[in-house]
This record gives structure tokens, sequence and C-alpha cells, in this order.
């Protein structure tokens, strides 16, 4: 409950309005609009529940347009510990998940990048190398309120087609005097198994006043720590169309519609993989928060504030899987009516156990400042300049400064057995050459490591300069014009270095002695995936190993040396073949707008109206370095490897440009003292993925058959442009109640579609169905054998085509390779439509209240999935739902919280998919979460929180959810804890 009471008078109530009205204008640094009324007056502080969601329907009811909000509870204590996870109970509002927590938004059907990210109104760099923003990163201690702005406002930073989400933080001179607020909580998470079972949560926010409220000084720290476990089933991608042999009918089962001759009717898609992985994390969030105001004047307010994150996450994985070829290594299989493959036995390639370990940071920092000056009654002038960077780097491991991945196995195997035939999860199980289906762990071999560095940065420089007329001195239904300019510099750069395959690769040749069986654990699955049907000691494959990555690697450093592997020795080093590519995108836009608010009676019903226009240019700049390639070598059975050429790289420099014109208007009529009527209408853009703009063409480095891709950037994209309509009807028909639903339609411009060609480049010939492999293939068949893809690398090598190292060489008989080169180009107009439905209801004076909204979206954007055509679709469409239960009385406040969204698109495109880009799906997903809190006294409150309280789940598939792709299992998580404030 927390409320605490004062005198109240009819003065005070009304000046408690006005503070809570006042959010729903745009927020910068340093708008302190009520600061000199403060000092006269007593302030009525409604804490808890109820008072956050009050205060968040008085800005949605008195905003222009649609806005939605969620207020700080009290100062430090935010309504989730996960800002994304907040956000999600707003009406229109759905989060992809990363670790198991909320990471990023989608709104209105529209995913992360088409939502832009500002902090006290300044736009916020992406995440690295990319546009959207992970929220997860960000904690909620030193945030009062999150707005999320649905529709077009001139003055508002473009980017944010779907929404605009302002994070506002503590600004001292609004609430003078001092306040302290500090947390320390314990968290338990039931899925860890290596690290601590509790670990720490704590959290500080400090503000107060001096000098006659002139000067104030905030000040914000936290500190969270997770330890904890995903267990994660996988595969790839689906190989559409792949090669098949003839097969007697007793080996095939074929479920497809015939035609009038008999042959099948449609697609058939097989998996390229099957694996399953055990991953062990740590997780560390740590962020700061200062801010300085002063007011030398009654007219003038200056702020500087600093906000800094860091993230760090360490993972150590152990997996297990099988990776398949088709064609001859094929021996049976089954297919569903759509051509799925259900069950699958196929020869050839290996079986493996890998160890991988990393270390993941991410750092952002925002430095800024404010000045507010009112030059007199009727103007207004703001000026705000921040520096903002976010930077990742997937190479934070302080002993190595890679990603690391080691695979070991056998290629010793009779065949191997994909069966998804039953369960929720896919089987696999390999049948060896020692006449078991468990392999020995003296036959363990080594196949490959891989090590890789990626980091990423991107930054903004942002000028912004704001000027607000007030009409006081005409007698026109004019309330304001406000006008501004920005010049916005923002810039993306990363790089890649991948060592390539170090240390064989492919078992050519053995080295299985130089791992001692010691160095292997056999595992029961008895524990792994057990919340699936057909996991746990159920699963086909019931063992596997693990080894320690640290030994894998430090033997195979001692023993496969330069003198023993030439160019392969096994040096665990991302930078050993130098960087393998980089790209920097940079974005120079100049803004001008203007808006203007008026508000006047038709037919004696109150009409508020605002428009305005905003005009922005942008320049585009990339600089794209580009190896050049000399070869494709077969290397083992598996393994085919890229060979460049030696010397510098070289360095290709592209620009574009593009501008855009965003009108908006906004209507609000008081239809009755409780009915508001809204309509809203306005442009808005989302600018091109950063992947996409970046110019130059890269190819895969390890292009197996299958897997030839590459990709090529694309400077003059334009962003993508929609034409927005908003019509809600909202009922506020008591305190803290309401009822509200709304029709939304936007029309998309310019939707990036990424076409898929297949063209072959000079000097890059294919070893694959040359003269040479076609005569291996013959041999094998004469002899009455299978030409599977291991037996045919082993008849070329003693045919005597192997080089002094025994790997194959292409030659200039050897046909080109055929490249699917995927580049986005700008397509067609799409449409996405929907209705949102919120109901906020508090039950009298009992304590008891609920909040309940839905989202229905629809639109031409769906992925067609019976098409092999490559397609345009909108990701993160989906419908969604949110309910929130709550009692707050004598102390006590308990809140159950439901969250759920239906099937979406993630994306289109699977890491060893086929050419024709098919999609991921993610399954509907229900998060139950639980948080009870009791008030000691006054100052003190313990309280209890559960995450996920059901244990749910995560699952996704291809084109249909026989296509499985993943299933995650993360496990309950709690926590206790205490907070103090005065």
């Amino acid at each position: 409950m927390n409320v605490q009471l004062f005198s109240k008078n009819r003065i005070a109530a009304a000046v408690s309005v006005v503070l809570a009205t006042a959010a729903a204008q745009p927020v910068l640094a340093g708008n302190d609009d009520v600061t000199a009324q403060a000092d006269a007056i007593e302030v009525i502080e409604v804490r808890g529940i109820r008072g956050s969601l009050a205060r968040s329907m008085d800005v949605k009811r008195e905003s222009y347009g649609v806005v939605d909000a969620i207020s700080a509870e009290e100062m430090g204590k935010f309504p989730d510990t996960n800002l994304a996870e907040s956000l999600q109970r707003i009406t229109g509002v759905s989060v992809s998940r990363a670790n198991g927590e909320g990471s990023q938004i989608t709104v209105r059907g529209f995913g992360p990048e088409f939502n832009l990210i500002t902090l006290n109104g300044r736009q916020m760099p992406g995440s690295g190398y990319t546009r959207s923003y992970n929220l997860e990163n960000l904690s909620s201690e030193g945030v009062s309120a999150l707005e999320v702005y649905k529709t077009a406002r001139a003055e508002n930073p473009s980017g944010g087609l779907g929404a605009t989400v302002n994070i506002v933080t503590t600004r001292p001179l609004q609430r003078p005097g001092e306040q302290f607020a500090v947390m320390g909580k314990a968290l338990y998470d039931s899925s860890n198994e290596k690290g601590d079972d509790i670990t720490p949560e704590f959290a500080a926010v400090y503000s107060n006043t001096f000098f006659d409220d002139r000067f104030g000084a905030a000040f914000s720290f936290s500190h969270h720590r997770r330890d904890f476990q995903r267990q994660q089933a996988n595969i790839q991608g689906w190989q559409a169309n792949v090669p098949l042999p003839e097969l007697d009918s007793q080996f095939v089962t074929d479920a497809r519609p015939r035609d009038a001759e008999g042959n099948p009717i449609g697609n058939h898609f097989f998996p390229k993989d099957m694996n399953y992985s055990i991953e062990d994390l740590q997780r560390e969030r740590t962020n700061g928060q200062l801010t300085l105001q002063y007011a030398p004047t009654d007219n003038l307010t200056l702020t500087m504030d600093y906000t800094a994150s860091r993230a760090v996450t360490g993972l150590e994985v152990i997996g297990w899987g099988i990776w398949n070829e088709f064609g001859g290594n094929v021996n049976a299989y089954e297919l569903d009516e759509r051509g799925t493959a259900l069950f699958a036995d196929i020869g050839g390639n290996d079986g493996s156990f890998t160890a991988s370990k990393g270390t993941t940071e991410v750092k952002a920092r925002s430095i800024g400042f404010n000045a507010d000056w009112y030059l007199h009654d009727d103007f207004r002038l703001q000026f705000d300049y921040h520096d903002s960077n976010n930077r990742t780097d997937n190479g934070a491991d302080k002993g190595s400064g890679n990603w690391g991945q080691v695979i070991l196995g056998s290629d010793q195997l009779q065949t191997k057995i994909y069966d998804y035939r039953t369960g929720e999860i896919p089987q696999m199980e390999i049948f060896w050459r020692n006449g078991t289906s468990v392999l020995n762990p003296d036959e363990i071999d080594s196949n490959f490591g891989q090590f890789i560095h990626s980091p990423g940065e991107s930054e903004i420089q942002q000028l912004q300069l704001d000027g607000t007329w007030f009409n006081s001195r005409f007698n026109l239904p004019l309330l304001e014009i406000k006008g501004g300019v920005a010049r916005t510099e923002q810039s993306f750069s990363g790089w890649n270095a991948w060592s390539g395959l170090r240390g064989g690769p492919g078992f050519n040749p053995s080295f299985s002695e130089i791992f001692p069986s010691s160095m292997f654990t056999l595992n029961s699955t008895r524990n792994f995936l057990n919340q699936f049907a057909g996991g746990g000691a159920s699963m086909l494959t019931d063992y596997y190993y693990t080894f320690d990555f640290d030994e894998a690697v430090a033997r195979q450093m001692a023993f496969l040396t330069a003198d023993v592997m030439g160019s392969d020795a096994f040096v665990p080093d991302a930078y050993f073949n130098g960087i393998t590519s980089q790209s920097a995108v940079s974005e120079d836009t100049n803004s001008i707008y203007l808006q203007s608010a008026w508000e006047f009676d038709v037919l004696n019903y109150p009409v508020q109206f605002n428009a305005g226009v905003r005009y922005e240019e942008t320049k585009v700049t990339s600089t794209v370095r580009q190896r050049v390639e000399r070869q494709v070598n077969w290397e083992s059975a598996s393994e085919w490897i890229m060979q460049y050429e030696q010397g510098e790289d070289t360095f290709l420099t592209l620009s574009g440009k593009h501008n855009v014109l965003l009108p908006m208007l906004d209507l609000r009529v008081e239809l009755t003292d409780d009915l508001v009527g809204r309509f809203s209408w306005g442009k808005t853009i989302a600018r091109a993925p950063l992947g996409a703009l970046a110019g130059g063409r890269s190819l895969s480095g390890s292009p197996r058959p299958g897997a030839r891709s590459g990709s090529q950037g694309n400077t003059n994209l334009q962003p993508f442009k929609s034409t927005n309509l908003d019509l809600t009807l909202e009922y506020y028909y008591a305190e803290g109640s309401y009822a509200a639903v709304g029709y939304f339609r936007k029309n998309v411009d310019n939707f990036i579609q990424t076409t898929i060609t297949d063209l072959t480049i000079d000097g890059l010939h294919d070893i694959l169905n040359g003269p040479r492999y076609n005569q291996a293939v013959a041999d094998i068949e004469a002899r009455g054998e299978q030409a599977t893809s291991t037996a045919i690398f082993e008849q070329m090598l003693a045919n005597g085509h192997g080089n002094a190292d025994g790997r194959i060489e292409p030659t200039a008989q050897d046909p080109l390779i055929v490249w699917s080169i995927s580049q986005p180009q700008n397509t067609d107009s799409k449409s996405v439509d929907g209705i949102e439905v919120a109901w906020q209801h508090l039950l009298g004076d009992t304590g008891f209240g609920f909040g309940a909204n839905a989202t229905f979206v629809n639109g031409d954007v769906k992925f067609d999935t019976e098409s092999l055509e490559q397609q345009a679709p909108l990701s993160g469409l989906s419908d969604s739902a949110n309910l929130q239960l709550f009692y707050e009385n004598d102390g006590l406040s308990v809140k159950l919280t439901y969250a759920w969204r239906d099937s979406y698109l993630i994306g289109v495109g699977q890491a060893q998919g086929s050419s024709d880009a098919p999609p991921q799906f993610a399954r509907q997903y229900t998060q139950w979460d639980l948080s009870v809190n009791y008030d000691i006294n006054p100052q003190l409150t313990v309280f209890f929180e559960g995450f996920n309280i059901t244990n749910a789940t995560e699952r996704g598939y291809g084109r249909y959810e026989e296509q499985f792709l993943f299933a995650r299992q993360y496990g309950p998580r709690y926590a206790i804890g205490a907070r103090y404030r005065f």
C-alpha cells in the first residue's frame, strides 16, 4: 500500500494532478516546471502499486496522441526489476527474451529494430553493431517512469516506427529535499549447477537539494549477479529439396499427396544437424548514474548527467550432436504430408562432443548537458547535447581474448538416426563401428577448434535546440508553438576475426592418442531437458561426455604444432589469419521540426488539437574491409575451408543519402467528463538494418555443400516509412480505473527484402561433382559400397588427389562453385492493423485490483510457409495479452502477473538453412511472476519475488512446427530482500 498522508487541501490535490500529468509532455534533462510551487504547498505522495497505476493512467489521459506509461511505485522501486519486463505490461508491447529474461521489445508487431529508445528525450545508441537496444542491461532503480509514444510526434527524434520509448530518470530539483533508498536481495536460480546457488543484488538511490533548492544532486548505483544454466536442443537449419538416392520402398515412407502418375507432390525438407547443449552462465550487471542540477534563477535550470552501465556474461558450454550431408549418405527416411523429415537414417560424416568458453562484455555510457531557460513568460528555450556510446566485446575473457570452441568426436560410425516422431524434442542416435551406440572414451579424436573475436560499437553525438512560444497575448485557440533543430551523428563499427578451423580439421589424420580416457566424464541425460516430453532419461541417446575446455586446448597446442600440422597448427587465436571482415557505417542527420497545440470547443465538446511536421536529411557512409578469396579446399570429409590471398586486404567506401518529411496531427475530444476520444495520423520511419547498409561482399569461410553462401550490402537503402492511423476511446470511470479500446493501422513503404541470387565467381572452383569427385563415386559404387561423403573423400586421397598435407585442392577442370549471395533491396508496401483493449480497475477501498490488456494484430506481412520464393515478411508480429492481479492494504502488497505472447516470426534465414531463406518461428510463450511486499514500518519493507514460477520453456520451429529449431529450458528463480528508505 505505502501511502503517506498529510493534511490535504484542494490546492494540494490540484497540484498532485499537475505533477502527475506533467510527465505526459516530452522530457528533456532539465524540465523543472513545478519546482517553484513545491515550496509553497504540501505534497501528497501515494506510493505502491495503486500510486503507480494512478500516475500512469493520468499520463495516458492527459497526453496528446496515444501514449502509455509506467511509473515507479516509489523512489528506487520500479514495478519490475527488468525494464523490458515492465514494458510488456503496456498494451501492444511484447518482449523477446535472452537467458530467460526480457531483453528487447516488439510494439504492435514491429520488432526491436523498428523501435527507438531515448533517455530523457535523447536518442540512445543500439547495443554494439546494431540498432536494437537491450533493455536488460539497464537497471530499473534510477528510473522514475517509462513513456511509450505509439503515435507520431514531430518533436521526437525519428526512428520509432513501432514506438518511441522514453526512459525518464530521477531529477533532484523536481523532488526537493533529501531522499534515500537502499535495497538488497538474495537471488536463487533453480537452474544453477556450477555457480553459486545464492547470488546478490543491491542498489542505492540518493537525491538531495541545497542552497534553498537551487542546487540538486542525485545518485544511483546498482549491482546484480545471476548464476544459472540453460539447457538446449537445437537444429541450425533445414535444407529444402536435397538430393535423395533411389531406395527400396521398404526404406521410404512418404506421406505427401501423389499426382496421377504416382509421383509425390510438393517439397521435401531435411535437418542439417541435431545437437544438444548445456550452458553454464554467470551474468553481472552494474549501473551508475549521477545528475547535478543548478537553478541560478527561477527561469534557468542547468543539468549535467552521466549514466554508465556494464554487463558481463561468462559462459561455459558442453554439447553433443551430429551433422548431416545427403544424397548417397541417406539410407532411409520418413516424410510427413508436407514433406518434412520425421525420421532419417544417414551415413557418413561424424558425431561430436564440444566444449565452448567465452565472456561477453557490454559497456555503455552517456554524458549530457541541458539548459532550460524561460526567457520570459511566453518563451522557453532548451539546449541539449549528449555524447553516448555502447560497446559489445565477445572477447572479454582476460585469459584468451576470444570466444573459443573445441570439437572432439569421431567419424568411425556406421550410420546415425534423426527421429522426431514422438515427444517435444527430436532424438538422435549414432551406431559406431565398435558395434554399439556408445562411443568409447579412448576412441574420441580431434575434429577442430575455432576462435572468434567480433567486437562492435555504436556511438551518438546529438545536439538539439528547442524553442516554445506560449500564447498569452492573442485571443486565439492556439496554446503554443514549438520548433527546433537538431544534428545527430551516429556511427556503428565492428570487425570479425576468425581463426579458421585449427588442428585438423576433421579427424584427418587421427590424434585420439593425445586425449586420455580419464579426460572424459560419462554423464546421464536424466536431468537434461526433463521439462519436455521425450527429454531426460527418455532420450534415445541417454548419455554424453564432458571434458575440460582448457585441458583440451592445452593438449592440442602441445601436440598439434606447426611441425606436425603445418598451416593447420592448433593456435587458439582469433587473429591467426588476421581480421576476417571489418565494416563501419556512419549516419549524419540534420533535422528541423515545427509543432503547435490548440484548444477549442466544437458543439460544446472540448477539443485539443496538435499538429506538426519534421524534416530530416541523412547521409550514409559505409567502409568495408574485404579479403581476396583464392580457392576452397576440401580438408576433411566434413570440412571445406576458404583460402585467401596473402597481403593487404582492400577497403571499399560507398555512400548513400535519403530525406524524409514526417507530418503528424492529433485530435483529442472530451465526449463527457469521463469519456475521451482520440484520432491520430502521422508518418514515422525506421532506418535500414546496419548489416544491410554495409556495402561490399563476403563469402562463407567454411563453405560446406549446401552452405555456399555470401552477402552483399546496399548503402542506398531507403528507410522504412509508415503512414499511421489511430482511433481510440477511453473511459475513465473511477479513481485509478479505466477501460480503453483502440484501432491502429500502419501502411509501410520501402519494405526491405533480402534477395538471394545464385552466381559463380571466376577462379573459385568446386571439387564437388568435378571429374575427380565423380571418378571416386564410380570407384566406390563399383565395389558395391555406399558413396558417402567420407567414403568419397578417402577414395579421392587413395586416387592420389591429395596434397602433401592430405588436403584436396581444386583444379581448373573442376566446375565453378555456385554461391548463394544475399543482398537487401527496397521492395513493395505492406500494411498492419490491429485492435488494442485495456481495462484497469481498483475495487474501491478493498485493496484489490487488476489490470488486463490484449493486442490483436494482422496484416499482409506474414511469411508464406508453402512458398520457396524469397520473402520480406515482418518479424515479431503476434497477438499478446497481459494480466496483473494485486492486493495492497495494511502494509501488505501481493502482485501476480501473467504475460502471454502468441507464436511469431523471429526472422528469415537459418544458419545452415537452404538458399530459399527459410523462416524461424517462436512458439507461443506464457510466464507467471509473483511479488509480495510487507512494510515492517514506514521505512523498512521486506519482499519476496518469484520469476517464471511455472517453469515455462521456449521452443522454435521452421516452416512448420515439425521442423524443429530449438527448445530451451531455464527454470524458476526466486529472490528475498529488503528495502529501506527515508
